[in-house]
């Protein structure tokens, strides 16, 4: 047996109303919980109750302290949290770059609300609890468990909007076979960088996307706004259309980063062209985002500007942690 803390932060799990108002959450994790079958100790905290469309970094750091809280206490074997899937690929992520202690940290959620016919929540809260309590996945990071699958958060993202198992990419570490955890791969993590203080809450990262036609002027608007950073999520292995570097360039030059990603579900960015593409990007002072996708390389960007605003180390650190 053993000692699980559930962080509730809302999301279709906690949400109820079939109504023409639409669902909202409004369960509490406590309420949550009473479903599980007692095979472990479990202790509940309600965080946030709220759709996770609705956050912002500052609800995103206040999760990472909670979660961080909670792992740190002595009798505490795990930690799970309930959150919305629109968003959880980001929150997630965040904890996993500052999650510095070996226990689990497992994110879990719904994509059936609490009241429907078939809610698909108490299953997936318990294989969540099953996981945070497997002493196997000790030293994995923070972990999406979802319909029978233990990701890691790093490479995830939702790939699908109604499916019962809705995530896809990352590493696959476990599955569920009724109450086992069957370990599959143990990950590489990077060394966990600090919690953020309230500066996270402010950072300002863009993401624009290129496209057939596109032209740069969204790129000097956002630096112009006062973005910090923009996220390019370029075409194929990271490309975009004319003009582009030169954008990339001016602002460079004005002290704003571009990270280079791709529009393209998986696969890494690969600077090859020419032409206005990949190359020119680069060596107009883009950083590439390798594997990561473009959500989780805002995560990245603003966690990094809110620790250290340097400019001239921002590149480094950067490519360290994609």
């Amino acid at each position: 047996m053993a000692s699980i803390v559930v962080l509730g932060t809302g999301g279709t799990i906690a949400s109820r109303g079939q109504g023409p108002e639409g669902a909202v959450a409004a369960d509490g994790a406590a309420s949550l919980a009473a479903s599980l079958s007692g095979r472990h100790t479990v202790t509940t905290r309600d965080i946030l109750t709220t759709g996770s469309y609705r956050l912002d970094l500052g609800n995103l750091r206040t999760i990472a302290e909670a979660a961080s809280a909670a792992v740190a206490q002595e009798d505490v074997d795990g930690v799970v949290v309930t959150h919305g899937t629109d968003t959880m690929e980001e929150t997630a992520f965040l904890l996993d770059l500052v999650h510095a202690g070996s226990k689990p940290v497992v994110f879990t959620g719904a994509q059936q609300p609490a009241d429907s016919a078939n809610p698909d929540g108490p299953q997936n809260l318990a294989e969540a609890v099953e996981a945070a309590a497997e002493k196997q996945l000790h030293g994995t990071g923070v972990l999406i468990s979802f319909a029978g699958t233990v990701r890691t958060a790093r490479g995830a993202r939702k790939a699908h909007t109604t499916a019962a198992s809705p995530f896809a990419g990352g590493t696959e570490v476990a599955h569920l076979a009724g109450n086992d955890v069957v370990v599959a791969a143990r990950p590489d993590r990077c060394p966990p960088l600090p919690l953020p203080g309230a500066a996270f809450d402010a950072a300002r990262v863009e993401i624009i996307t290129a496209y057939p036609g596109a032209t740069p002027n969204l790129l000097r608007h956002a630096a112009a706004d006062g973005a910090q950073a923009v996220v390019l999520a370029g075409t194929g292995i990271g490309n975009a259309g004319p003009g582009f570097a030169e954008a990339v360039a001016d602002l460079n030059r004005a002290g704003v980063h571009v990270i280079l990603a791709s529009r393209t579900p998986w696969g890494p960015v690969i600077p090859t062209y020419g032409n206005g593409g990949g190359k020119d990007l680069v060596r107009a002072g883009a950083v590439t985002a390798r594997t990561l996708n473009p959500f989780q390389s805002r995560i990245l960007a603003a966690l990094l500007l809110a620790l250290d605003p340097s400019p001239e180390t921002f590149p480094e650190r950067f490519s360290a942690y994609a």
